[in-house]
């Protein structure tokens, strides 16, 4: 593929139309047609159509130029990178984290904010997303580290590793109002009880629905989220029964007005970062493993 009519038909795009383009790349509209037609010939399809006096994208085209963003993006990142190493300006540390949406974010706070107090300057990227899109992220080094609640599995195809940082037992609780209505002592207060639980996805809400089972208890699924602090919202109105980390209770109850009910030393949420490196060498992942497992974490 020829990449100069790739971006030719990538500005058209940005532009909305040939004649705005070839102003700004300073190329004859002819021009500019015929590089574009000869990027659809080598893809075999159209990607602009004629719609009134303007263009606008083929379904194809809105494909090539998704593709397009990436490639130009990435090109934009590597000009940059080698830029700032002739100028010798390389002080600055770039540290690209992905954390899956499963981690709270209070707890992802804690583990990345002793990555900012290295003796370098850094500059902290993070990107939140699903564990599948964060490590293909990763496999291709678009991210320095992954921070997740489960190990990455060995069916994977990605090539990296698991390091523990560390575990917490989880607490539950439920706003003065609710917590005034159950009957009896944790965990029996929970029975038929309305709870607002992680989704099913989340490992959290597996090892829950067994505990639950171990204990006998039926409590009313009044809700189910994937976002952490959405439940907490819902959970500070009295809507249900939540669990949260016990390394977070003071801020839980602070925040969000709650009460705590009670604690369960069986239900552990575990913490990880994932990376390409087996062992761990970035100033920024050294520092984030070490003081997760030295302090508010039990390694």
């Amino acid at each position: 593929m020829n990449y100069k009519h790739l971006y030719y038909f990538w500005a058209t795009a940005k532009a909305g139309g040939v004649l705005r383009a070839a102003q700004q790349l300073h190329v004859t509209p002819q021009t500019l047609s015929g590089q574009i037609k000869l990027l659809e010939d080598r893809l075999g399809c159209p990607l602009l159509r004629r719609s009134g006096r303007g263009l606008e994208l083929t379904e194809e085209g809105r494909t090539a130029l998704g593709y397009a963003d990436q490639i130009f993006a990435l090109g934009a990142e590597l000009e940059a990178a080698l830029g700032r190493n002739a100028l010798g300006d390389d002080r600055t540390l770039e540290f690209r984290v992905g954390i899956a949406d499963a981690v709270p974010k209070s707890i992802a706070y804690r583990l990345l904010e002793p990555a900012l107090s290295v003796d370098r300057p850094v500059r902290l990227i993070c990107h939140e997303g699903k564990m599948p899109d964060l490590l293909a992220q990763l496999s291709v080094h678009r991210l320095d580290l992954v921070i997740a609640d489960e190990p990455m599995s060995r069916r994977t195809s990605v090539r990296a590793f698991n390091h523990a940082l560390g575990r917490t037992a989880m607490s539950f609780f439920a706003a003065p109002a609710l917590r005034a209505g159950l009957r009896g002592d944790f965990p029996a207060c929970l029975e038929a009880a309305p709870m607002l639980m992680q989704g099913r996805a989340a490992a959290m809400r597996q090892r829950l629905d067994l505990w639950l089972v171990e204990q006998g208890l039926r409590p009313q699924a009044v809700g189910e989220f994937d976002d952490a602090a959405l439940l907490k919202a819902f959970g500070a109105e009295g809507r249900g029964v939540f669990m949260s980390p016990t390394v977070l209770e003071s801020e839980t109850c602070a925040q969000y007005g709650v009460q705590v009910l009670g604690r369960s030393a069986e239900l552990v949420e575990e913490f990880y970062a994932i990376s390409v490196e087996r062992r761990v060498t970035h100033p920024c992942v050294v520092a984030i493993t070490e003081a997760a497992r030295a302090q508010f974490l039990d390694a």
